[in-house]
Formats: C-alpha cells, structure tokens, sequence
C-alpha cells in the first residue's frame, strides 16, 4: 500500500520540478530577448572571454568581427577568419601576402 503513495509521491515531485524548470526556462528567454531588443547598435549581448568587458560589433571589410572595450581584444566567430583570409577576396590577408612575396 504504501508503494502506491511512494510512485504517487515521486510522480507529483517529479511533475513539480518540471513545472518549476520550464518556468525558469520560460524567465531566462524573455531576459535574453529583453537584452537583445535594449543593445545599442553594434553592441554585442557577450562579454569578453578574456577580461569579462562587453564585445561590441565592427565591420571590417564586410566580416562583423567582435572587439571588446575593456582590453581591445578581436573575436572571430565562426567563418569569419576564412573570409579575411581567402585569396580570392582581395581581403587585407592577400594583400599582405602579396606585399611580402612580390609577383
């Protein structure tokens, strides 16, 4: 007999801590959204991995690169890094290349 309130028990416990976690879900996107819709242009909603400054966006040659206002540091986020570097781009990269080994 008591088995049946023990299941009961583990069911309403477990049935509580689901409510509770995607309420806490539920705060956590409308916080991230909130953020999202305040940022200034070209800030970024990220802090700097390095020194926990906040990354603000620049553009450099059409690629968004990240830079952060406490230690100056340049983040790259995925592809970005193949974009200044491609040869055919025309990028700062090939230039640079070229500079050292002229044709």
């Amino acid at each position: 007999m008591t088995d049946i309130f023990d299941g009961r028990g583990k069911g309403l416990e477990e049935e509580y801590f689901h409510r509770q976690n995607q309420e806490a879900i539920e705060k956590l996107r409308a916080k991230m959204q909130a953020a999202v819709k305040a940022k200034p242009a070209g800030a970024s909603t990220m802090k700097c991995p390095r020194c926990d400054g906040q990354l603000h966006e620049i553009k450099f040659e059409d690629v968004a690169i990240d830079t952060c206002d406490k230690c100056g540091g340049c983040w790259f986020d995925s592809g970005e890094l193949a974009q200044l570097t491609r040869p055919a781009s025309g990028g700062w990269f090939s230039r640079l290349l070229n500079s050292w080994n002229p044709k």
